[in-house]
């Protein structure tokens, strides 16, 4: 499909495909997606070295404005969500104890003890 720039034909410009999906269910984004980015979960004195992997990928993950997409994903993960925070742009995780290992998101934005629930 050509375009026309300024008046001028321009045959070898294509229309782009729509390549930004929803980490939640999987749909196009029309539109401007919507970031969740997690924070790192501690700060490290030196970077960590290329051979090895690190326990949370800190994102960006895009989804729809819905929260239930980024509670979807989080719950495939088997990610904790704190009920009194919101999904927001920026979470973060909160160790779970336990014999394996778990994590918790959170917004951070309350003061008291957070409140894990399943995603």
């Amino acid at each position: 499909m050509p375009f026309d720039i300024n008046g001028i034909r321009i045959p070898t410009i294509q229309q782009d495909n729509v390549a930004s999906r929803c980490r939640g269910c999987g749909e196009v984004i029309e539109g401007v997606p919507f970031r969740v980015n997690v924070m790192d979960i501690t700060a490290v004195e030196i970077p960590p070295a290329w051979s090895g992997r690190t326990p949370i990928n800190p994102g960006p993950f895009q989804f729809h404005a819905d929260p239930a997409c980024a509670r979807r994903w989080m719950r495939e993960r088997d990610n904790l969500f704190c009920r009194k925070s919101a999904v927001r742009e920026l979470m973060r995780p909160i160790a779970i104890p336990g014999e394996t290992p778990r994590w918790g998101l959170c917004d951070g934005l309350h003061h008291d003890d957070h409140e894990f629930v399943p995603a």
